[in-house]
């Protein structure tokens, strides 16, 4: 059954971690709403070789609208973690036990929300020490699958590793 995801995003994600998931995602039937501050907004990875339309102002998010939530790696966690109503919108998810995909160092937007305590994750390794005092349970794998509520992988060269985990949840 197709899901609905939403795609928490700015400037300067990923473009790889972007593409070739949101890619897979689409090819599996799944849809994707890109959720930033301004609907209609184009925004770019930080390599400039994705352009993505922003179809839904953050502020008018229907958040029972969604089945899952993908965060790409990238510098896009910065500013999207300097406003409460993305942090809320991360902790709704969490909350309602709807899974949550995140790459390289997009589970830094979970740290900021406070809903990685417990957790099994991964993440890039700069970040390995953030993610293990705000509580979660750090691997050093190429992806966690945590109950098919938490995905998350390390870095681009584990992309497929975590399209497969997240589209093996998502057919769930």
């Amino acid at each position: 059954m197709p899901k609905n995801i939403a795609v928490l995003v700015t400037h300067h994600f990923e473009d790889i971690h972007y593409d070739k998931t949101v890619e897979a995602f689409r090819a599996a039937r799944h849809s994707i709403l890109n959720i930033e501050a301004q609907a209609g907004k184009i925004i770019h990875g930080q390599h400039y070789t994705t352009a993505v339309t922003i179809d839904q102002s953050i502020a008018e998010v229907d958040l029972h609208n969604f089945d899952a939530l993908l965060i790409p790696g990238g510098h896009s966690h910065d500013p999207l973690s300097q406003d409460q109503r993305y942090l809320e919108f991360i902790q709704y998810f969490a909350q309602s036990n709807k899974l949550i995909m995140s790459i390289s160092n997009g589970p830094q937007l979970l740290i900021q929300a406070q809903v990685v305590a417990g957790r099994l994750m991964t993440i890039n390794k700069p970040n390995v020490e953030s993610l293990i005092n705000a509580g979660a349970v750090y691997y050093d794998v190429s992806v966690v699958n945590d109950n098919n509520l938490y995905i998350s992988s390390p870095s681009s060269t584990d992309l497929p590793y975590f399209i497969r985990e997240s589209l093996i949840a998502l057919s769930q």
